[in-house]
């Protein structure tokens, strides 16, 4: 049975949450979708953490009939290795289980540089995907190749290689906390069609 143009089956959720909250979209849940195409990853929801634009970026890309899961990691506010005041960021073995899952991940991240590249690094040393990073700060590729992080268009030297994944396109303009535009989504949806496509030629 077919309902509009494509149906979407997602699974809400994989645990009831450990944030507070009535929302779904709690840290340490996971929303699974029937086919293992796109997850995007989320930071925790937090002071400085918000995931709202999450749901508009997933909503636009299921519309245009993209399968996507739904990722909120347990501790994703603060950064790596830091002594932040607002949490620290980390990542385990089942997210990361869960991430190489799919065939794309969608890492949505916030307007500090410095954290964004070191949020994207830290997940890509362990998760063999390719990514579409969505930030509110611009960034380009050579800010994650000097960082060890493969990407499309710049690669490291190889000796300085750090990742498993590589980034394949950035959308930055996206803010953390406010409505996504359209012309946001549809830059979205455009960098995951060309990741899919770029993916189907390789086999």
């Amino acid at each position: 049975m077919m309902f509009d143009r494509e149906t979407q089956v997602v699974d809400c959720r994989h645990g009831m949450g450990l944030g507070r909250g009535g929302g779904l979209a709690q840290r340490g849940t996971l929303s699974e979708t029937g086919r293992a195409d796109v997850i995007a990853v989320a930071m925790s929801p937090g002071r400085r953490h918000i995931t709202k634009p999450v749901c508009e970026l997933t909503y636009g890309m299921r519309r245009e009939e993209i399968q996507v899961s739904v990722l909120v990691l347990s501790t994703g506010s603060g950064v790596p290795d830091t002594n932040m005041g607002s949490g620290s960021f980390g990542i385990n073995p089942e997210e990361i289980a869960q991430i190489n899952r799919h065939k794309v991940a969608v890492i949505h991240t916030g307007n500090i540089r410095e954290h964004v590249v070191r949020k994207v690094k830290a997940i890509l040393e362990e998760a063999s995907v390719p990514a579409v990073v969505v930030c509110q700060i611009p960034v380009d590729f050579e800010d994650f190749a000097m960082a060890g992080v493969k990407t499309r268009l710049v690669k490291p030297q190889e000796s300085d290689i750090l990742t498993k994944g590589r980034v394949m396109e950035i959308v930055s303009g996206v803010t953390r906390g406010e409505s996504c535009s359209r012309e946001k989504l549809n830059e979205l949806v455009k960098a995951v069609k060309t990741t899919m496509r770029s993916l189907e030629n390789q086999e």
